[in-house]
């Protein structure tokens, strides 16, 4: 059932549009002037707003502009008993999705609603269509160790730079290499990705170089590794320090010469690709210890990028909660909840071994399991 927030200073408006809206199944609440109707705006979450332009304390235009400067998607439409063209444009440049004037007419007005909530819920749709395609979101944090990070990006990535990315694990590495990639001058070409430990070592070079038809059992057909895939783009090969020693050797030649050898085949193929590393394990003693060749890691370590683990950067945990509790709402189309500040204390406690990752499951099991604020209770019952 759609959520609508009818705000107008003259009471009986407000009751002839609630009866109305409330006959076509909708829910329905009301604001008696734009000051308390823009606070209701920011403390919840409405599917459609009915603003009036001519009110006390703040007008309608007022309310529709602060309510665009706090980034809400709600469809705004605009009702007035004093409208001309000029302020129905207005409006719409503002960001309202229509313009109604007083007494409206009924069959206008629903079908105005109807296309509203329709354009809502298809911007929600948009928004996570894109993220699923663009696999890039926001790299949240104001502490001083994700702005390093951040300015870090910014600098580098329009460089052809080798990059390694040390941390811990789950603390957004993968992260790191997309927008050192979508802010490259590679960003049109592709992303290839490669996590190094998910692959059998007998099968790591195939995946990095290709093979020929032939050269072993399985090998039914000719096939292209992931350097080839991502030439004239980047290639992330994500925890890097499980790679084998025979793979690393093959990589090092790879980056000196710019070029591959299929597995089984002879002929050498230029590529051209960027390369970038991730890893959870310090290279330095995996190379005393000879798990890694120091050759390589000097090769891929031209740029370090540390990402930095969740206990280093407290202050962050509000920002990083806000933002999962509005993508699990886009998510699971449904209203933003609330987290009450002692229940952020609480999370601010947490060791969080896990980091980012771990922070990101607790709050969707919050949001699943707590009412419409989680409170400092919820914490102690679901984390």
């Amino acid at each position: 059932m759609a959520k609508i927030l009818i705000i107008d200073d003259e009471k009986a408006i407000r009751g002839t549009l609630r009866e109305i809206l409330e006959y076509e199944k909708y829910n329905i609440e009301e604001a008696e002037d734009g000051e308390t109707g823009l606070k209701m705006i920011t403390d919840n979450s409405y599917d459609l707003i009915l603003c009036d332009i001519k009110m006390p304390k703040m007008d309608g235009m007022e309310v529709l502009q602060k309510a665009q400067e706090l980034k809400h998607d709600t469809q705004f439409i605009m009702i007035s008993a004093h409208g001309t063209i000029e302020t129905a444009v207005e409006a719409t440049k503002m960001g309202a999705y229509d313009f109604i004037q007083k007494p409206p007419d009924l069959n206008r007005l629903l079908v105005t609603i109807k296309n509203a909530l329709d354009k809502s819920e298809l911007v929600a749709e948009t928004k996570v269509l894109k993220k699923k395609i663009s696999g890039v979101v926001d790299i949240v944090g104001e502490s001083t160790a994700i702005q390093e990070v951040k300015s870090t990006i910014e600098r580098v990535a329009p460089t052809e730079a080798r990059i390694l990315i040390t941390g811990p694990n789950g603390t957004g590495k993968e992260l790191v290499a997309k927008w050192l990639h979508a802010l490259s001058n590679r960003a049109t070409a592709p992303l290839v990705e490669l996590n190094c430990a998910a692959i059998p070592s007998e099968l790591i070079e195939s995946e990095l170089f290709g093979h020929e038809k032939g050269s072993f059992t399985s090998a039914i057909k000719q096939k292209k590794g992931r350097f080839e895939q991502a030439t004239g783009g980047t290639l992330f090969l994500d925890e890097i320090g499980d790679m084998s020693l025979s793979a690393q050797a093959k990589v090092l030649r790879a980056l000196q010469e710019h070029k591959i050898t299929r597995v089984g085949g002879d002929k050498a193929i230029e590529v051209d690709v960027r390369v970038m590393a991730a890893t959870n394990k310090d290279l330095k003693k995996e190379i005393e210890e000879r798990n890694f060749r120091e050759d390589l890691y000097h090769r891929l370590g031209v740029i370090l990028i540390h990402v930095p683990p969740l206990k280093e950067r407290i202050e962050d945990i509000p920002l990083l909660v806000d933002k999962f509790l509005q993508d699990i709402a886009t998510e699971y189309h449904a209203p933003a909840k609330k987290i009450a500040p002692e229940a952020l204390d609480i999370l601010k406690t947490f060791e969080w071994t896990g980091n980012i990752r771990e922070l990101r499951n607790v709050v969707e099991r919050l949001v699943i399991m707590s009412d419409a604020e989680i409170s400092a209770s919820d914490i102690k019952r679901y984390v």
